[in-house]
Formats: C-alpha cells, sequence, structure tokens
C-alpha cells in the first residue's frame, strides 16, 4: 500500500478535505485506485452526538457510519462508499485498546500511549486501507489519509508518532507527506508571508516528520520569490511546493494541482510513474468550466435551524448544486432562520421576521432539511403550510417530512394539538412518534442509521418517475422519530399520499400531495448519495419543478436518465 499523508498547519479550516480528495481525483485519473481515511483527533467516538454548530454536518455512510463531513467531500470527489473505520477518532483508538486490556490481550503489560496507542492507529489505518471503498475487487493502489487538526496540537501528537513509525516502516517509497499551509498577505504591506509555514514546518520536523510537498493556501497565485523563500528554508524542491490560491469553485482545485504537474511529483515519490497513465481530467473541465459560465439561477429557500453556519448543510448544498447544474442554473440559496418566520419574531425582531417572509414568498421553491430539537418547528411549519397553499414546490428531508405531517394534521384534519413527541412527550395527537427500537438513555449511534431499503408503492407517483421507475429505492437514513402508522389512513383521506414504504409496510417513508406541483417529503437524506454529474432524483425534481420543467423532463427521461 503506497500512503499520501495530508496534515495542515497555521490555522484550521484551509481545505485540507478538499486538497485531500483533490489529490485523491487527479491520481485516480491516472488510472490509480485510491481510497481515504480521516483521522479527527477528538475524542468523541465519533461525529454523531455533535452539534452542527461544532463541527458541521454529520455524514452517513451506507453502514450507519456517522462521520466527518470530510468524508462526504472524499465519496462526492471520488465516487466512493466508504465505511465508518474510515474515519478514525482518538475515541475509537482509546475504545479499542480499552477494550483489549480488559480481555487481558495485554495481560502483564504497563498500557501506555507509546507503543499501545500508536501500535493500534497504525493497526488500523493498514487494515482500513486494505478494505476495497470502489466497487472493485481486491485493495487500492493508495490511501490518502488527513489527519485533522493543525500540527502542533496537543490531541494529535500520538498520531502524528505513529504516522512517523508508520512512513520508517513502510519506506520512503511508499509514503508522501503533503503540508497543508498558508501564506498571507497582510494589508499594510501587501507582501506573501511565508514565516508562518516556515514555523509550522519546523515544528513537523521537530515530531519526526519532513514534508515532501507544500501546499499553499492564499488568495492570488504564489510569487517565484516567495516560492523560493519556501524551498529554501523549509527544504522542499520548488517543483514539490503547490498553489492553491482561491478558485471560482472547489472543482477547479484538481485542475490547479493537474496544471502543476502535481500528479508527477507525487508518482515519482511513491514509485508509481512507471504504472499511470497521463491524467484524463475532461469531466472535470468541462463541470468546472461550465460552473464559471452559468448565468441563469434559481432561488431556492431554505428554512432550517443552523443557518448561521452553512457547512451545516453541507451536502444540502452541494445536492442542490449538482442539480441545478443539471439543469444550466446556478443555485441562489436564500437561508431563513426558521424561527423568524414565526408569530413570536415579529413582536422580538420584527425586521428579521418581514425579511423572512419577504425571502419566502420571493424563491421559486422550499426546501425543509433535517434537525433535531424543537427550536424553529413552528417557522417551519409556517413555511411548509405556505408552500403547500401556494402551489410552491417543496422538498421536505427527515424533520422536514414530519413537518408536513403535523402540519397537514393541524391544518387539513383540524388536530390543533397534533405534533411529534420529540416536540411534546405527552402530545394528545401523536402523529410523530419515538422508533420503539430506539434507546431513550444513549445519545450515540442508536438512530435509524445507514442504508435502508424503501419500496415504491405505485409506478405513477413522481419520487418514481424520477428515479426513473424501480420497485425499491436504497438511501441513507439518521433519525428518531417517524409518522405514527395508526394515523396513515386519516391523514391520506386528506389527499396526501405515502408512495413510499419499508419493508415491514409500517414505516412511512415517502410522502406526496398528487393535486400539488410537487409537494414531497423523504425520512431518508437522499442528499448523502448525491454526486457531481449524478444529482439526486429529488433534488433534481425539486429544481426542475421551480423552473418549470419537470413535467417536460418526466415525459423525456420516463425510462432514460439524466
Amino acid at each position: 500500500m503506497k500512503y499520501v499523508l495530508v496534515t495542515g498547519g497555521v490555522v484550521s479550516g484551509l481545505g485540507k478535505g478538499v486538497t485531500a480528495s483533490s489529490i485523491g481525483v487527479v491520481l485516480k485519473a491516472c488510472g490509480l485506485r485510491v481510497t481515504s481515511i480521516k483521522i479527527d483527533p477528538y475524542l468523541n467516538t465519533d461525529a454523531g452526538t455533535m452539534s452542527p454548530f461544532e463541527h458541521g454536518e454529520v455524514f452517513v455512510l451506507d453502514d450507519g457510519g456517522e462521520v466527518d463531513l470530510d468524508l462526504g467531500n472524499y465519496e462526492r470527489f471520488l465516487d466512493l462508499r466508504l465505511t465508518r473505520d474510515n474515519n478514525i477518532t482518538t475515541g475509537k483508538i482509546y475504545q479499542s485498546v480499552l477494550e483489549k486490556e480488559r480481555k487481558g490481550d495485554y495481560l502483564g503489560k504497563t498500557v501506555q500511549v507509546v507503543p499501545h496507542i500508536t501500535d493500534a492507529i497504525k493497526d488500523w489505518i493498514e487494515k482500513v486501507s486494505a478494505i476495497p471503498v470502489d466497487g472493485k475487487e481486491g485493495s487500492a493502489d493508495v490511501c490518502v489519509i488527513e489527519l485533522g487538526g493543525t500540527v502542533g496540537d496537543i490531541e494529535s501528537m500520538p498520531f502524528i508518532e505513529a504516522l512517523r513509525q508508520l512512513f520508517f516502516s513502510t519506506g520512503p517509497d511508499n509514503f508522501c507527506l503533503i503540508h497543508v499551509s498558508l501564506v498571507p498577505v497582510l494589508g499594510v504591506v501587501g507582501e506573501q508571508k511565508t514565516k508562518p509555514t516556515q514555523h509550522s514546518v519546523r515544528e513537523l520536523r521537530a515530531l519526526g516528520l519532513t514534508p515532501h510537498f507544500l501546499a499553499c493556501r492564499s488568495a492570488q497565485p504564489l510569487l517565484d520569490n516567495t516560492k523560493q523563500k519556501l524551498s529554501q528554508f523549509c527544504h522542499v524542491p520548488g517543483a514539490n511546493i503547490l498553489n492553491i490560491h482561491d478558485v471560482p469553485n472547489i472543482w477547479h482545485v484538481p485542475l490547479l494541482l493537474r496544471n502543476q504537474n502535481a500528479h508527477e511529483a507525487i508518482l515519482k515519490q511513491l514509485a508509481l510513474f512507471s504504472v499511470a497513465t497521463p491524467p484524463n481530467l475532461q469531466e472535470w473541465t468541462t463541470r468546472a468550466e461550465t460552473f464559471d459560465n452559468l448565468t441563469n439561477s434559481v432561488k431556492i429557500a431554505m428554512v432550517g435551524k443552523y443557518v448561521g453556519l452553512t457547512d451545516s448543510y453541507l451536502s444540502v448544498v452541494k445536492s442542490l448544486l449538482h442539480a441545478c447544474i443539471a439543469c444550466s442554473l446556478k443555485p441562489s440559496i436564500e437561508w431563513i432562520a426558521a424561527s423568524d418566520l414565526e408569530d413570536e419574531s415579529a413582536k422580538s425582531a420584527p425586521e428579521a421576521h418581514t425579511k423572512a417572509w419577504e425571502t419566502l414568498r420571493n424563491s421559486a421553491c422550499v426546501l425543509v432539511p433535517g434537525g433535531f430539537g424543537d427550536r424553529g418547528v413552528k417557522g417551519m411549519i409556517l413555511a411548509a403550510k405556505y408552500a403547500r397553499e401556494n402551489k410552491v414546490p417543496y422538498l421536505g428531508i427527515c424533520l422536514g417530512m414530519q413537518i408536513s405531517v403535523i402540519e397537514i394534521a393541524r391544518s387539513i384534519l383540524g388536530w390543533k394539538d397534533a405534533n411529534s413527541t420529540e416536540f411534546d412527550e405527552h402530545a394528545p395527537n401523536p402523529v410523530v412518534i419515538f422508533m420503539p427500537e430506539g434507546s431513550r438513555t444513549h445519545m450515540g449511534n442508536t438512530m435509524r442509521l445507514g442504508s435502508r431499503r424503501t419500496l415504491l408503492q405505485s409506478p405513477d407517483c413522481i419520487t418514481a418517475k424520477l428515479y426513473h421507475n424501480p420497485d425499491y429505492v436504497d438511501e441513507r437514513h439518521r433519525h428518531r422519530y417517524e409518522v405514527n402508522p395508526e394515523v396513515v389512513e386519516d391523514l391520506e383521506k386528506t389527499g396526501l399520499r405515502f408512495v413510499g414504504k419499508d419493508e415491514s409496510g409500517q414505516r412511512m417513508e415517502i410522502l406526496e400531495i398528487p393535486s400539488h406541483p410537487f409537494y414531497v417529503g423523504v425520512q431518508f437524506h437522499p442528499e448523502y448519495k448525491s454526486r457531481p454529474g449524478k444529482p439526486s432524483a429529488l433534488f433534481l425534481g425539486l429544481i426542475l419543478a421551480a423552473t418549470g420543467q419537470l413535467e417536460a423532463y418526466v415525459k423525456t427521461h420516463q425510462n432514460g436518465s439524466i
């Protein structure tokens, strides 16, 4: 196995995930098979219990793993199906070592960070890198490892030591270290500053790792004299100093690397030059240029709880982008804090309330994404009601579907106290209930997670047509609550139809209103499987409906694909 390690210095949030993904794209374009591992040095076992404000969205894998959003980048860029073990955390490593200690595997030994924790990290990396994740048999050629955080963080020390040992044991031809750093420009001086990168590299070298490449983040392309200084003081050849400057969209990053011949230098470092082919990035070039040249846009109202941090809905944003590009449009996402739509905010924050409603009314479609807790729920219900009554295309995901059910029960059935037991445990009319197999005492990894089958009930429903009429779809889930099966009959009397159910027939997975141009709610998360060039069927349907193209698309593509 050949390893490419991507580390970060100076500050967090430099784009290590996009850099690692882009390196994978370029190597894959050279005919190599690539897999990815993300190391998160935090103590949480996984990302499942973290707030989106804390760490961005939680990405869900086919096997139910709740992982860091960077694994979503890897899956989208490289078109992989990763496993929960491709995300390593300090919590997972310590848990595995402590379980072995309790079983007596280290009997008689003093269990220490070195060698026991570091050995566990190395073993984990070697085991996971051998798992095929691209649908083919056998191991990949290259494993791209991203070490989260910043070099020098105390929590990442055991991982750096383990990676140093891995470098030593695998040999120089099997290991390539790329250090992502920041080259800032101070406004007063206007000069590209190399000192932060110098210090960062010195810190890395002091820990026993010397970078083979520098990937320098900057606003503008690096000047030649800046590259010379970095080469001289960081002991990295000038040809191995890669510049990842700001670009119009992230699909340009693999092209930036290719244009700087990064693939050639990496292949030489890994002794793979003889087996690789010249990179074929025609599809990426077309995609990046197409997006740059789009002029028309579509306004999408995103009504959610975590709109203050767009990374909270990263996969939803990417899915909208994929769908819009398929329709030759740019997405214009109008972020609306659900609480701003509520009647209470008319008194406490009248300007925000007025602006929120104005934005909603000026949008071509409405999307209510997933979330937890009761904050903003009243606003989401109002948004769903607005979309239903005014025939505005609507897509509700997970919580967004449950919101639709509550709204219809209240507005049409007249059950004023209809609610979810998540928001009111003693609701007189519980239309959304806690799943029977859920745990009320443990929050982590206790939801209905991962890829589950949904059986489509009718070939005539819009969802079936968008998926090109299969009998079932496999999509990823992440929820604790579900539509109460006892109220389904009453709900369907309103004109609502549950057109997708699980294999037992008891779990409602997809709802539609046939008399509406596009009103769809899904219990699963279609955004997790959307890919560039292969948009999610439901996001595509939303955009097509918003632009008046849905009916024509369905007729044209009834038996084909986009």
